[in-house]
């Protein structure tokens, strides 16, 4: 059992849908995502995914893209981010860690180095978006066996007949992409969310979490009633880009900002009337 498989059990037993939510390493500094890192779980997120910065960042929208260039500029590079995982588990041991990215910084940290330092740091599963799982000997069965939960993306066109591949060595959670095209474009909608939820359910036992266009509270609460898990990403990082001062540094008031909205979407995500999607 990693943090995840616990996390999303304890959940279960609530009764309630897990809110997961997506920070980019290093934006709009190192000390300041540390902080915010450190924050979010006393603001009501129950997973964390930190995005690995990248230079070509193809299924992300704006929102994110920029923030990744904020990091990069910023000098956040794949072992600084390993290295504030490390510092949040020095006061948390028991929030879930996702590290969500590209496959390209990984492939030149070198596989077995990159899993071995991540597994040290604290780090639970990974999402590796450019890795279709025709590709799962790259990295996704070295994940597994190094005991990290890796975790794929289903998507509105994922069929039937697809979505077996998609999940045979999906561990952790499912990360249901509620619409098509790239993160923040669009509000997904609860009724198709739902059922697509269900459909994905009856492939697999694992938690559905669903995100891409989730940006309030009540978008929260109407997801949370038919999945597992809320992701939230593109809304926080803007909230990060509105808080920084006209240089595009951080002020005293950046990590309130995100945890302010952290605080209102688990609001809603614990305000759900939670439907049977078993």
């Amino acid at each position: 059992m990693t943090r995840i498989d616990t996390r999303f059990a304890a959940l279960k037993a609530e009764g309630r849908a897990a809110l997961v939510t997506f920070v980019m390493a290093g934006d709009p500094d190192h000390e300041t995502s540390l902080a915010i890192v450190r924050a979010l779980p006393a603001a009501g997120a129950d997973l964390i995914e930190i995005g690995m910065p990248f230079t070509d960042p193809m299924a992300d929208g704006l929102a994110i893209q920029v923030a990744g260039q904020r990091a990069l500029k910023g000098g956040e590079t794949l072992a600084k981010t390993l290295a504030l995982v490390l510092a949040f588990r020095q006061s948390d041991d028991a929030t879930p860690i996702i590290l969500m990215g590209y496959y390209n910084p990984i492939y030149i940290h070198g596989v077995e180095t990159f899993l071995a330092d991540a597994k040290s740091a604290g780090v639970d599963g990974l999402i590796i978006v450019d890795l279709p799982p025709e590709e799962d000997e790259e990295l996704c069965l070295p994940a597994l066996k190094a005991g990290l939960n890796f975790v794929r993306l289903a998507t509105p066109t994922t069929d039937d007949k697809r979505l077996p591949t998609v999940l045979k060595n999906t561990s952790g959670f499912v990360y249901y992409v509620s619409i098509t095209g790239i993160t923040g474009a669009a509000a997904p909608e609860p009724a198709k969310v739902a059922s697509a939820v269900a459909r994905i359910k009856r492939h697999t036992t694992l938690p559905v979490a669903v995100g891409f266009g989730v940006r309030s509270g009540e978008q929260a609460r109407a997801i949370a009633e038919g999945a597992d898990g809320v992701v939230v990403g593109s809304a926080l990082v803007d909230a990060v880009r509105t808080s920084l001062d006209a240089d595009g540094k951080a002020t005293g008031g950046t990590v309130k900002a995100v945890t302010d909205l952290v605080a209102q979407l688990a609001e809603g995500v614990r305000g759900a009337k939670r439907q049977s999607a078993e």
